[in-house]
């Protein structure tokens, strides 16, 4: 009998050869649907092996307001660029694996404290353990966004790098999908959705499901769904992550060159060029990724004082009240009885709100606690 890998990898051999269109799609999502399901049971196995650890290297403590990993090839320059954006000096060299292990360095920008890594390069493969690309990706899916470093002269680099975290269940530039799947007793597969479904019919997304391995669910939609939406719904491991693109090296590239290189990446991403060896476009590209990271600015007014507008707390524009008395420390959720806010959030000048309550840039928040 195959082992769950050679399960695997037969099923995804099988998705490679067939063509995608829309005349497919419901197939081939029947067939990822499989391999999400055997990836699971892989997952378990490995849970109840003995762990060893992570590798040397590979204990990553996340720092700062955010985490941002360096994605590339080997030798593209990652070592050299981090090595001009922050306090680390990592290794460089014109020969690849020079960084054979994850180096943590810190960027002070803007009153943000960002967290950047520069980790070894990836290689195609590396979803199934190639290169320690296990041990890479899981630091890239623990990061706050990525940040891929490609040569204008290698344009097949991308889409291998792409490949390869989208296998490691790793979303980039999209958004949860609004796909709700709810197990039940008995009752079948009930789809019901609140926007008229073109992409795939009611019968194909039970299929998909079904492929799964549940015969029985509620499934809610409120978007015109595909079979990877599905899929990622069940998979219920996807992580979700911004992502830009830094094109290094143009001091060697000719403007033709760049623009065949920018052609080949994805339509709508942040892209930017830099030369990291010359230091063409550096301080740019640090306003780049704080600029794409989404920081806003929260004032704290403690009771009974003026709010300081001076000194800002610079934290994720996702970020909660709850967030923020985290950030501050642990103590603060525990004795926490009520916050209000002023400004952009709020429905009126101090607003009493609790923990869940979505902040936005500019706002004074004053927090009270129990003694």
């Amino acid at each position: 009998m195959a082992t769950i890998e050679e399960q695997i990898k037969e099923i995804q051999a099988e998705i490679d050869k067939t063509q995608k269109n829309k005349a497919t799609e419901h197939h081939i999502g029947k067939l990822k649907a499989k391999i999400a399901k055997l990836k699971i049971q892989r997952e378990k196995v490995l849970q109840h092996a003995k762990s060893s650890g992570p590798k040397k290297g590979f204990e990553v403590k996340k720092s700062g307001d955010a985490t941002v990993a360096l994605v590339g090839f080997p030798s593209v320059g990652k070592s050299t660029l981090i090595s001009k954006i922050t306090d680390v000096k990592s290794e460089t060299g014109s020969y690849a694996f020079t960084t054979l292990t994850c180096i943590p360095g810190l960027m002070t920008h803007r009153g943000a404290k960002i967290q950047i890594l520069d980790l070894p390069g990836l290689i195609k493969g590396a979803a199934e353990g190639k290169g320690r690309g296990k041990e890479i990706l899981g630091v890239i899916r623990n990061s706050d966004m990525v940040l891929f470093v490609v040569d204008p002269f290698q344009q097949a680099h991308f889409n291998v790098l792409h490949r390869e975290l989208e296998m490691s269940a790793i979303r980039l530039n999209q958004k949860k999908p609004q796909v709700f799947i709810t197990r039940t007793e008995r009752g079948g597969i009930d789809v019901r959705s609140t926007v008229e479904q073109t992409k795939l019919t009611e019968n194909e997304i039970s299929d998909i499901i079904r492929s799964f391995g549940i015969v029985s669910a509620l499934v809610t939609l409120r978007v015109d769904v595909d079979a990877e939406m599905i899929v990622d719904t069940l998979a219920e491991n996807r992580i979700y992550n911004k992502a830009v693109i830094a094109i290094n090296k143009i001091d060697l590239a000719t403007e033709e060159d760049l623009i065949s290189a920018e052609k080949a990446l994805p339509n709508g991403w942040p892209i930017m060029r830099i030369s990291a060896f010359k230091g063409d476009g550096i301080e740019e590209l640090k306003d780049f990724i704080y600029d794409n990271l989404g920081f806003m600015s929260i004032y704290l007014k403690p009771q009974g004082q003026e709010a300081d507008l001076v000194e800002s707390l610079i934290v994720k524009d996702t970020s909660t009240v709850e967030d923020i008395c985290n950030t501050l420390h642990r103590d603060f959720v525990r004795k926490f009885r009520y916050s209000r806010v002023k400004g952009p959030s709020a429905k009126f000048d101090w607003q009493r709100v609790g923990l869940e309550h979505r902040l936005k840039d500019g706002d004074l928040l004053t927090i009270i606690t129990r003694k």
